[in-house]
């Protein structure tokens, strides 16, 4: 496999064999993976034999490796000429995403006092952990269906959130061709007990603060200001996503030899988009996005309320933004405009300024990209820009460098939440092995992957948060 330097911020993998288009990887040198212990460029090769596929198969700078596709990778395959679906492109947990609430009330000085008191209750009543447990139990399964249905909006709709919030939800807070019909009975079974909870592993619920404001256009639009207090959501559609992936690559898999399609990885399993096959996975993925949403809507009210009781103020919606689904989309290729199946693993979408699909009060700076750090380190709040490359996407976060395993024989979970807390970050984990896992020298830099975001012109930098808090699953 062939690397080219083509700018320092953007390597290139050359065509060979069964490619049908290069890979392209946006990261500068220290960023690249290390292809001794990861395979994430094999990976974007990988990828680029998918039938259909467009441009390249792009990665991120937070690129590490994953399931079939790299977390970090963003293929389109052209729906017209036998573009295929990968629920590898997707990844299990479906629609894992962040939300970010701000509270123009709230400054960091006047929550140092309560913060023990304000994370205790956080800590208290925020479900977490693999297992059961939500803040909201559907009364049936036509309740949860219904809420496959209506994500976030179905949850407003229901009392929790107002209707400003869906606004500043990608999608309006429901991703649209759900098919409730098509996740399996099992799926619904882990996903009825999960509704409003983290879940583990790098899910997180982080109090911030802005540290610093590099536009302030765009962050008093957003409603960000320095010195004021944020709240970071990290979680996805829990067993249910997982269950519904699990069951949609075992059909794939078979069904790729009537389809005529060969891949490289069986974990790239996939579909022409346009077979039954293709559309029975697009409709139960939109059905476990939209349960996703509602899981960060119902989590984000849970916020709104512990601290309307420990120190009254209010929050805000900033956004709400997932980073693992495959969306139906037109792009021009070639000069011609396409109908695109566009999947994104581990990657955000950051729409340009004046993008049709933008609400009214963000049009004119564009889409909000979240990019969060780990504990004890930043995190980003970024904008799309016009002529982004990669079919106007960004990274979701740091990326990991270190696997869970290893990082738990790094550092001891109870020494790690010293560290934090003697700077100033009260910490509440699940457990001291969930704690030591997601200690931030398991992942890159987050500074450098922002960096290669702006350079690449992928995004652009609006504020950089600091956390305050952490809850992890």
């Amino acid at each position: 496999m062939r690397l080219v330097e083509e700018t320092p911020w953007r390597h290139r993998i050359e065509r060979e064999g069964a490619m049908r288009v290069p890979g392209v990887v946006f990261a500068s040198r220290a960023l690249l993976p290390d292809g001794s212990g990861d395979h994430a460029l094999r990976q974007v090769a990988n990828v680029a034999t998918l039938p259909g596929i467009v441009a390249a198969s792009y990665a991120m700078p937070d690129v590490h490796e994953g399931y079939g596709f790299p977390i970090g990778g963003v293929a389109a395959t052209d729906v017209g000429a036998g573009g295929v679906v990968s629920p590898g492109g997707v990844g299990f947990d479906i629609s894992c995403g962040v939300r970010l609430l701000f509270s123009p009330d709230l400054a960091l000085e006047e929550l140092r006092p309560r913060l023990a008191r304000v994370m205790d209750a956080l800590g208290r009543q925020t479900p977490r952990g693999p297992g059961p447990g939500g803040v909201w139990r559907p009364r049936d399964r036509a309740e949860l269906e219904r809420v496959l249905l209506g994500g976030a909006r179905y949850a407003v709709e229901q009392g929790h959130g107002v209707a400003r919030d869906l606004e500043r939800c990608e999608d309006r807070g429901a991703v649209g061709g759900a098919a409730p019909a098509q996740v399996s009975p099992h799926a619904l079974e882990r996903g009825i007990g999960q509704l409003g909870s983290l879940g583990s592993g790098n899910h997180f619920l982080e109090v911030q603060v802005v540290e610093r404001v590099y536009d302030e256009h765009a962050a008093r639009i957003l409603g960000l200001a320095a010195g004021r207090i944020c709240v970071m959501i990290h979680c996805g559609s829990r067993g249910l996503g997982h269950q519904t992936c699990a069951d949609h690559v075992r059909v794939m898999d078979r069904a790729m030899a009537s389809c005529g399609i060969s891949v490289p990885d069986r974990m790239l399993a996939c579909a022409p988009v346009d077979s039954p096959a293709g559309r029975d996975y697009l409709g139960a993925m939109s059905a476990a996005a939209n349960y996703g949403r509602a899981n960060r809507q119902l989590l984000a009210e849970r916020v709104r309320r512990v601290f309307a009781e420990e120190c009254p103020c209010g929050f805000d919606l900033v956004y709400d933004v997932s980073h693992n689904l495959a969306k139906l989309e037109e792009h021009d290729v070639d000069g011609d405009r396409r109908l695109l199946c566009v999947h994104r693993k581990g990657a955000t979408r950051a729409l340009p300024p004046g993008h049709p699909d933008l609400p009214a009060p963000l049009a004119e700076v564009g889409q909000p990209v979240l990019l969060p750090g780990t504990m004890g380190t930043a995190s980003y709040v970024l904008v799309g820009v016009p002529g982004s490359p990669a079919f106007s996407s960004a990274a979701h976060g740091a990326g990991r460098v270190q696997s869970r395993h290893a990082a738990a024989r790094s550092i001891g979970g109870r020494q790690l939440r010293t560290q934090l807390e003697a700077r100033g970050i009260a910490v509440r984990g699940a457990s001291w092995r969930g704690l030591a896992e997601e200690t931030p020298t398991a992942y890159k830099d987050v500074d450098a992957v922002v960096e290669v975001t702006e350079r690449a012109g992928l995004a652009r930098k609006v504020a950089r948060l600091l956390p305050v808090g952490v809850v992890k699953g």
